[in-house]
């Protein structure tokens, strides 16, 4: 068959007819409100400064397809690489008007475009509305500009940044001079800066707990061990707090940047989600619902993991999801007894359970469902006791998850089910050895990433996220061997209202029988069949 034919079989197979409707595309609007509502959030004087994403190298000379900074993506709505942003606290002034941002972009060049694509260039970045647009290497010129802030905000760089040689104002280059500007010392290390920072604004009632949290840290960072002004603080002898504050203030004394307020305003912004964000999300959702759907259908004996990540792909592409929003996680058996399996790579598969962890990408947007079905179409006595556990510790945690509530009622729900399970199959003797067969948390938000920014308090509305438990039972576990080689996870994708929390992948079935149905029904792909290639030679 045809792939074009395929593709129309898939359509008039009973999958919604998304792509008849218009795609819906973030608004310049948006981006501008998201930078007003950062701007709100900034101290006094300050400025806030973005760098996009890097390309990053798949080998050789080929770069993996380029992702935008989902920071930068927020605020911007720019997807091209070597770019920075500068947003403004205070509105500024110039020959040439007020301002209160500035984007700086690549210039155009003919070349390049040829080979690699359409530059949008200072013409396309002024149309999405932005105050002030200047190309990139405009940016250098603003060296001494920096001093005149009492805080520069930034985001921690990182050490994957490659030098283009042929570019001198590529991303290399911009992050370099900034940094020499703004007296970034290299190496950097955040937490012994975080500790001094911490204790410079330290208040004297404050500063038992802080003292007790930060002798807790020092466990885990040699660093806080081994300075001594760390150490001093740790340990007071005959400084006081005014002292110690001093000498806090002096170790910091060239600084005027800031790498731990950007993450906490951007963290505020993003958990919860405008309308626009939810309808996106939405729709990643049901996108990637119907792939769960259409693999049901199609899986069979016989199968390989790739063919069925293979699946899932097909219908997020049909649906013009460009990618997933994380790599995708298809374990049978063993492998999905493996947390975060990426490699997919099991053959012949027969009677185990498969766990199937994907997500579409939608403008941007991540979905993040997952469902576990028996590959030959019923579940065994052992993995439907096991499944009904998940089942049911999920569903305690979604009926968990109201506004006004927490995570970790989501969490202590689900939680409480699976010990009471486990307890009653005798996997477990004592309640608390549930962790060692369900070892991670139970919901995380969702957006731009697939483990969006959070606060992780109070639930509110508009919020997204997911409700995740999972039964994972390895080979050699100390359980009636019955048991063994047996990995479940319910991954429902979950809308925060006043009211209740409203199930956005629902339409994938996660009910036992409603899956052993569904994978009854006849699929569009069952008539799909390749030539045999034969051995390779």
């Amino acid at each position: 068959m045809r792939l074009t034919s395929l593709f129309t079989v898939l359509v008039f197979s009973g999958l919604k007819l998304v792509l008849a409707q218009q795609p819906l595309f973030l608004q310049k609007e948006f981006f501008k409100q998201n930078r007003e509502e950062l701007r709100m959030q900034m101290p006094d004087n300050s400025i806030a400064v973005f760098f996009t994403n890097p390309i990053r190298n798949r080998s050789n000379d080929v770069d993996f397809v380029y992702h935008p900074d989902p920071n930068f993506y927020y605020l911007t709505g720019w997807e091209e690489p070597h770019a920075a942003l500068i947003v403004f606290k205070d509105t500024q002034q110039d020959p040439e008007g007020k301002f209160q941002e500035i984007l700086f972009v690549r210039e155009r060049n003919a070349r390049e475009e040829m080979w690699n694509g359409t530059r949008k260039g200072k013409a396309g970045a002024a149309a999405m509305g932005f105050d002030r647009v200047a190309l990139r290497e405009e940016f250098k010129l603003l060296a001494s500009d920096f001093d005149r802030f009492d805080q520069v905000l930034i985001f921690e760089f990182e050490n994957d940044v490659r030098d283009f040689k042929n570019d001198a104002n590529d991303l290399f280059d911009l992050q370099a001079h900034f940094k020499k500007a703004i007296n970034y010392p290299d190496p950097f290390d955040r937490v012994t800066y975080t500790a001094y920072q911490q204790i410079r604004q330290s208040t004297p009632e404050d500063e038992a707990l802080l003292r007790t949290q930060m002798k807790r840290r020092a466990q885990y960072y040699p660093q806080l061990q081994e300075d001594p002004f760390i150490q001093k603080f740790l340990n007071p002898e005959d400084l006081s707090s005014s002292d110690l504050k001093s000498q806090a203030s002096f170790l910091v004394r060239d600084y005027n940047f800031d790498v731990e307020q950007l993450r906490q305003l951007m963290t505020n912004l993003r958990e919860i989600k405008k309308p626009e964000e939810v309808s996106l999300l939405k729709r990643a959702i049901e996108i990637s619902a119907q792939g769960q759907i259409e693999v049901m259908k199609a899986i069979r004996p016989g199968m390989t993991e790739r063919e069925i990540q293979g699946i899932h792909q097909l219908v997020y592409k049909k649906y013009g999801a460009a990618h997933e929003g994380y790599p995708s996680i298809v374990g049978a058996g063993h492998n999905g007894c493996i947390l975060h399996y990426i490699e997919n790579d099991e053959q012949a598969l027969d009677n185990q359970l498969i766990l199937m962890d994907l997500g579409a990408e939608y403008h941007g947007y991540t979905a993040d469902v997952t469902r576990t079905i028996p590959i030959n179409g019923k579940f065994s006595k052992e993995q439907r006791l096991l499944y009904e556990i998940v089942l049911k510790a999920q569903q305690a945690g979604i009926d968990a998850a109201r506004a006004g509530a927490s995570f970790q009622d989501i969490t202590m729900a689900s939680y409480a089910v699976v010990q009471e399970g486990l307890l009653a199959l005798g996997l477990i003797e004592d309640a608390r050895e549930f962790r060692r067969y369900l070892p991670h948390g139970v919901a995380h938000h969702i957006g731009l990433d697939v483990h969006d920014p959070g606060n992780y308090g109070k639930l509110a509305p508009n919020m997204i996220i997911t409700v995740e438990p999972g039964i994972y039972v390895p080979a050699d576990s100390p359980c009636d061997p019955k048991w063994w080689n047996i990995g479940i996870r319910i991954e429902d994708d979950i809308l925060i209202t006043e009211e209740a929390a409203v199930v956005l992948s629902a339409g994938a079935p996660r009910d036992p029988d409603a899956i052993e149905a569904m994978i009854a029904l006849p699929s569009p792909l069952d008539d799909f069949e390749l030539p045999d290639l034969g051995p390779i030679e």
